[in-house]
């Protein structure tokens, strides 16, 4: 995923993590600019290649609109690379924050887009090399030239500026009007179990807010405005607070500090809060990292659960809240997580509910080994913030990576309820699959 950081950590990001996160994560002998030149010259063969379809669009065009649409084609192409070498070096706060997140986002999109579009021009050449190949052993036949009409070159070359043109619109109106339209989704959520006197409990679930990609406090303002409007008696955070450093949350604070509830705000911490997506001088480093975010958390009001559990306590009857450090069974994420330390404190509720960032976490684990867990939230996916997301139809590429990876689901008597994020990463914007604020009311089974 992609990653944010200051001057001080001079790492090259999104150009790595979009086209070779495994080069630049565990090649430790290949030099930074090695790999700048190396993923440069990937993206000017790609521009190279795309640029066929734009020769054979424009081949009956005049020399005069030629040359201008060569030169505009050509100057982006420069200036696409040149920003992605210079992103690594611009300042991560102040105003150039939103040029290097918004200009980053631009420049993976049209890299995106310019990949699709060359997949018709590969046809027509997958085409054309069967083509060479049965001319060489039947060389007396000619060639179909199929007539008067569009030649297949032509009709592919136009295919491919659509197929690369339709995306890029939709991804540019999904940075205008998706980031940010937030999305209240309620659910009921009957649980075996549950005391009598936490019927109607009500819980607000967000997670993801990846507040390093803001570059403004107002979107953050309207989502807790929303929060505060839902009156939850709880408020779980499940991790990935931010993209990296925890210096990234520091002009946030006034927003962070105005999320509350009657029985407090929990957090847990998702693998981007480790900071293990930048360079540190020694692993102290990081580690101080992840204290400054902890204590942060703590600044801010939220109680953040590290392999421990809160005891929820009304009229006699409790309801436990485990809360555990990442523990990822996919992409190999760190396994910080120990379920069974944080869940031998609850065993005096009957009912339990597991915050836990990862929902691999769930059929790996949880399922299988504690199967009193009665609700597990989580997050991390995203929904990979593209997909269908409509009455009757989820579809997102995520899911053929993580089998749970948006809404509710259920084994048995276990529930896992995984939020779509409030916040991005990468590209900065939703198409589909609209930032989410959860609100879950229990009941009894």
């Amino acid at each position: 995923m992609p990653h944010f950081q200051s001057d001080k950590y001079r790492f090259p990001t999104l150009l790595f993590t979009n086209f070779g996160t495994s080069i630049v994560k565990n090649s430790t002998l290949i030099g930074m600019w090695t790999r700048i030149i190396f993923l440069a010259v990937i993206f000017f063969l790609i521009d190279l290649y795309f640029f066929q379809a734009v020769k054979t669009v424009t081949q009956s065009f005049s020399l005069n609109k030629k040359a201008v649409i060569y030169c505009a084609f050509w100057s982006l192409t420069i200036l696409s690379i040149g920003f992605g070498v210079a992103f690594n070096y611009l300042p991560s706060t102040g105003p150039w924050k939103g040029i290097r997140l918004y200009g980053m986002s631009i420049l993976m999109m049209f890299m995106i887009c310019k990949v699709l579009g060359i997949l018709p021009l590969l046809i027509d050449d997958v085409i054309r090399f069967f083509k060479f190949i049965v001319q060489l052993f039947i060389r007396e036949h000619g060639v179909d030239t199929g007539g008067k009409g569009i030649s297949r070159a032509k009709f592919l070359s136009q295919m491919a500026l659509v197929v690369a043109a339709i995306p890029l619109a939709t991804f540019l109106f999904g940075m205008v009007r998706g980031a940010f339209n937030y999305q209240i989704r309620k659910v009921t959520v009957k649980l075996h179990n549950l005391p009598d006197s936490f019927k109607g409990f009500k819980i607000v679930h967000i997670s993801d807010i990846h507040i390093g990609s803001f570059v403004s406090g107002n979107p953050l303002r309207t989502a807790f405005a929303m929060i505060a409007e839902q009156k939850p008696d709880v408020i779980l955070f499940t991790g990935d607070l931010v993209n990296n450093l925890a210096e990234e949350a520091e002009e946030f604070i006034e927003q962070l500090s105005s999320l509350s509830a009657p029985e407090g705000v929990f957090s847990v911490l998702g693998n981007h809060d480790y900071g293990h997506y930048v360079q540190w001088k020694d692993e102290n480093e990081r580690i101080a990292n992840v204290e400054k975010l902890k204590q942060l958390q703590k600044d801010v009001g939220w109680k953040l659960l590290m392999n421990e559990t809160h005891m929820f306590e009304k009229n006699g009857e409790k309801l436990a809240l485990i809360g555990v450090e990442n523990w990822g069974a996919k992409m190999r994420f760190p396994k910080y997580g120990q379920l069974e330390k944080a869940h031998a404190q609850a065993t005096e509720a009957s009912c339990k509910i597991l915050m836990s960032h990862d929902p691999s976490h769930w059929e790996a684990e949880t399922t299988a080994l504690f199967k009193d867990i009665n609700l597990t939230l989580s997050g991390h996916t995203h929904g990979m913030q593209f997909g269908i997301d409509i009455p009757g139809l989820k579809w997102s590429p995520v899911q053929y990576v993580y089998k749970q990876w948006a809404g509710l689901y259920q084994k048995g008597d276990q529930y896992l309820y995984v939020n779509r994020g409030l916040g991005f990463i990468g590209y900065m914007g939703r198409v589909g699959i609209m930032p989410e604020i959860t609100v879950i009311e229990l009941d009894r089974a």
